[in-house]
């Protein structure tokens, strides 16, 4: 565990692409059911598996690259396609014993907690992302979504290996709304997150395209905003559905959809108002 910050972006970074990666003990739980049918068990399903947890799906992309052919040509950017390079039942073999995100934050209850919020809150990013994509006709939904499920694997990361000082940005965060996140974050981790992120994710060599994806400074790509903006909406209504940032998010989304604001709000189960129904 890191108790105390690093120095700076470089020293996080090196410190994260040593460390190995847990995962949620329902994913072990779900990846040993369908061991137990692994001669039967297809590509689909363990995807289906795996994309519920945002760390089980970045410990994938990682194996593939580590795993990299020299005679592949094509980048891997989803997971039903990595499973296919690696073969299930291979998978299962080089995918057992995991470490649980459970027991190594089994000393820090309040931060499992607030990791699994995280964690919730990529999964509903990767929903509304996908389902964007869907409406835009994009391309490759699959990548829409892999893409917004790992946009905050960083906060997800120090949830793991530095919980009290994640803790210490929540606490500064909850105390003063009006403070930028960016703020908080290099005062207590002595890095932007999106900095650390950006840096881990090339790094760690996930292919181009995914990293493009999450990098929210290149907007004006359709895709990219698709993602940007489902992740923004998960992480403003987690405060509240009157959080001050979302009238915002909505008219963007809007844009990108080309709907109309009842529309969306009825989609996201709002009335007008952008109150639960």
């Amino acid at each position: 565990m890191v108790e105390q910050a690093f120095a700076d972006l470089e020293n996080w970074t090196q410190y994260f692409c040593t460390a190995e990666v847990p995962v949620l003990r329902h994913t072990a739980q779900q990846l040993e059911k369908l061991r137990d049918s692994a001669e039967t068990a297809n590509a689909r399903a363990v995807s289906s598996a795996i994309l519920q947890d945002p760390l089980m799906t970045l410990r994938v992309l990682q194996y593939i690259e580590r795993n990299r052919n020299q005679r592949q040509q094509t980048d891997i950017t989803t997971i039903e396609r990595a499973l296919m390079m690696i073969g299930v039942e291979p998978f299962f073999r080089d995918f057992s014993q995991l470490p649980l995100i459970e027991d190594q934050l089994k000393p820090h209850p309040k931060a499992l907690l607030g990791l699994l919020k995280v964690i919730s809150r990529g999964r509903i990013a990767a929903r509304w992302a996908r389902d964007w994509a869907i409406q835009r006709h994009d391309l490759d939904v699959d990548e829409i979504t892999v893409a917004a499920l790992l946009r905050y694997c960083t906060d997800m990361l120090m949830w793991c290996f530095a919980p009290e000082l994640a803790l210490q940005a929540r606490a500064l965060q909850t105390g003063d709304r009006r403070q930028r996140s960016s703020v908080i974050q290099q005062e207590t981790f002595n890095v932007r997150l999106d900095d650390l992120q950006m840096a881990l994710v090339e790094a760690w060599g996930l292919p181009p395209l995914l990293i493009t994806l999450m990098d929210a400074k290149q907007a004006e790509n359709p895709r990219v905003r698709n993602v940007a903006l489902a992740c923004n909406l998960a992480r403003h209504s987690a405060n509240g559905w009157d959080d001050a940032a979302l009238p915002d998010d909505y008219k963007a989304i809007c844009e990108l959809l080309r709907i109309e604001h009842e529309t969306l709000m009825r989609k996201l189960g709002l009335n007008p108002e952008g109150i639960p129904l």
